[in-house]
């Protein structure tokens, strides 16, 4: 099968709607429409087996993952998706290997209503980098730089549970009825880009999205904004880990493991508030966790200190791609 015919059976012809979409799959671009008054929002995020995935990874976690990823970002920005590319690199044109790989970005695609435009296939190591164009006004834009003294700090639900994945594989720790929750948040995270409308209705103005681990992605925030921040750690919300998992090993899966996707916030004093109301009226909202507060920036105290742990160890340190 060659690239072309690969394309075709696999990847074009999802029918998933988008007005935005004045030329799709087919020609040397893709042609988009971008509201008016909006800022066309870009991000792309490469994934390599080994690095990225553990060899063995089933395609359709792969082609879900590869998008979930990316959708996110948008999430992280507040931006509306207006479509994606694709570019992937495989060894050889296995069919069952493509169809199950499709099918699991095209489950993703179809939720979100984000059409794929156009990308490339190429022979060569596992490898697969999307690229998603969305569209966000300036105010409603969630930028690092903007948060403030007195913001409250809020997460979009429990952190750790796709890090315990990760330490679990390396470990060869297999599955169980128990753990299989925290494997599937690793293989099938979920991207909070049902949570844009309710940002936009609190006035958020920062965010970004949990990859890194809590610690290393706050950090982000922080020297963005010259700014400091107070946390709660029992505030943090985490899945049940199984027994006899050591306490520093459940630390380093809440405060620094990444693959959580989850959405890191901050809201004014009277937007938490307001929320709080809202909630309280509508208890169908989305439940948000505050977990600290932004203050000052002093080059003498602690960029991230905990009230409940006044020291935090060493280790408990963001992932890194290298």
């Amino acid at each position: 099968m060659n690239e072309f015919e690969l394309i075709q059976k696999h990847f074009a012809g999802w029918d998933i709607p988008g007005d935005q979409v004045s030329l799709g799959i087919g020609d040397d671009c893709a042609l988009l429409r971008v509201p008016e008054g909006s800022h066309l929002a870009v991000s792309t995020d490469t994934f390599s087996e080994g690095v990225h995935f553990f060899k063995g990874t089933s395609p359709e976690a792969l082609g879900y993952k590869a998008l979930a990823v990316n959708i996110s970002d948008l999430a992280a920005m507040g931006a509306d998706p207006l479509g994606f590319t694709m570019a992937l690199s495989i060894p050889d044109s296995n069919a069952d290997f493509l169809k199950d790989f499709a099918a699991g970005m095209r489950k993703l695609a179809s939720r979100w209503r984000i059409p794929l435009v156009g990308g490339d296939t190429v022979r060569g190591p596992l490898s697969v980098t999307v690229t998603v164009l969305g569209a966000v006004s300036e105010e409603t834009a969630l930028r690092r730089d903007r948060a403030k003294t007195g913001d409250r700090i809020f997460v979009s639900g429990p952190l750790g549970g796709a890090a315990y994945g990760v330490w679990a594989r390396y470990r060869n720790i297999p599955e169980t009825r128990e753990t299989a929750s925290l494997f599937y948040r690793l293989d099938y995270p979920e991207p909070r880009l049902d949570l844009v409308p309710l940002l936009r209705r609190l006035e958020c103005r920062t965010a970004l999205d949990i990859s890194d681990g809590l610690l290393g992605d706050l950090s982000h925030i922080l020297r963005a904004s010259r700014k400091r921040a107070v946390l709660r750690l029992g505030n943090i919300p985490h899945p049940v880990f199984p027994e006899g998992l050591l306490e520093t090993e459940r630390l380093k899966m809440i405060l620094a493991g990444g693959d959580d996707y989850e959405l890191l916030f901050t809201l004014s004093s009277d937007n938490a508030a307001k929320y709080r109301k809202l909630r309280q009226e509508n208890p169908e909202l989305p439940v948000l966790y505050e977990i600290g507060q932004i203050e000052d920036y002093s080059p003498d105290v602690s960029e991230i200190f905990f009230e409940d742990m006044p020291v935090i160890p060493a280790e408990l340190t963001g992932f890194s791609h290298f």
